[in-house]
């Protein structure tokens, strides 16, 4: 037995995972544990920080293995391959981590009870908008968690089984799930997602002139910041409905093109726009929005940060990684 943890976060080495070690631990939790696995994020950001594990949710015997040492109370399930467009280069990747992972996840929590039958940690798992896909329409938007789900990619579809997964292990089990269903969310550290792309290539702008390589700017995001997703994951352990779903979004959706004029502002400069086709998707939903009543009346939890402080933190991000 190596001792008992709390709180065990898989995916602790992403974007989001990362900001979820640092509020548990900002809050003064430190029985805390974050396993990570290829990361997408700079190690050094977190590896002196926090008790870390390199872990393969794709191992079967050594996620059984942390579940029956550590026996977490609260599990926050985040390791995912979470690009659309690389799940379509490689689908069976993406299956691999994000559907066989999560099986083997709660195949690891079932097992430990068969011996430990008090056993019942709550398990968040980390879905995502992208289960809506083409059922985000006029008609529906902003769809609530009871919208069919008709994902566009192989992620989507990846994260449509872990959703349905958390029930079944919920109905069959008695696990303690919780469906999270995040949208558009960005901070320092992510990668691949609009803003954090727009605010490199600012960046590089900054230094080294050029021009803003866009793709589709007449889409519109809801977009969280990462603060703001933390604490309803954190909420929603403390305070949701095992069993049941919940979407985590912003409160109104902006155009793509219009985040433009918010990087002009804080860089202080116009923005000479490059569109490059390699950008686009095959599939791309014209409009991603949410309603989060249910979340809001499970925690009471709102969004507090404006998208322009948002841009301004990822943008302060870029330009100090390029300045190392």
């Amino acid at each position: 037995m190596i001792g008992l943890t709390r709180i065990l976060v898989t995916g602790a080495a992403g974007m989001i995972g990362s900001h979820l070690m640092e509020a548990y631990a900002g809050a003064g939790e430190t029985d805390l544990l974050g396993c990570w696995f290829a990361p997408t994020i700079r190690m050094a950001d977190i590896e002196h920080r926090f008790n870390l594990l390199e872990l393969d949710i794709r191992d079967a015997d050594a996620v059984q293995r942390v579940i029956a040492a550590h026996r977490p109370l609260v599990v926050h399930h985040l390791a995912a391959q979470s690009l659309p467009t690389r799940s379509w280069e490689d689908p069976r990747e993406t299956m691999e981590v994000n559907v066989q992972g999560t099986v083997n996840l709660f195949e690891a929590i079932r097992a430990l009870r068969r011996d430990a039958p008090d056993y019942d940690p709550i398990v968040l798992i980390a879905g995502s908008s992208a289960q809506y896909g083409a059922s985000l329409t006029p008609a529906t938007i902003p769809v609530d968690e009871d919208v069919t789900p008709l994902p566009l990619h192989p992620y989507g579809v990846s994260k449509v089984a872990q959703d349905l997964l958390a029930y079944q292990y919920w109905r069959s089990d008695g696990i303690r799930c919780i469906r999270a269903r995040i949208f558009n969310c960005t901070g320092p550290r992510k990668r691949a997602d609009v803003v954090s792309d727009f605010a490199r290539r600012v960046a590089l702008i900054e230094r080294d002139g050029g021009t803003l390589r866009v793709g589709n700017l007449e889409s519109r995001r809801a977009i969280v910041d990462v603060r703001d997703l933390v604490a309803a994951l954190q909420a929603l352990v403390e305070r949701g409905t095992p069993g049941a779903a919940y979407n985590i979004c912003a409160d109104h959706a902006v155009r793509i093109g219009d985040l433009v004029a918010l990087f002009e502002r804080l860089s202080g400069r116009s923005l000479t726009l490059d569109p490059d086709p390699a950008l686009l998707r095959p599939t791309d939903e014209a409009v991603i929005l949410g309603r989060v009543d249910r979340l809001v009346q499970a925690t009471g939890w709102r969004q507090r940060i404006p998208l322009e402080d948002t841009i301004r933190s990822v943008l302060g991000y870029e330009r100090a990684d390029l300045a190392r």
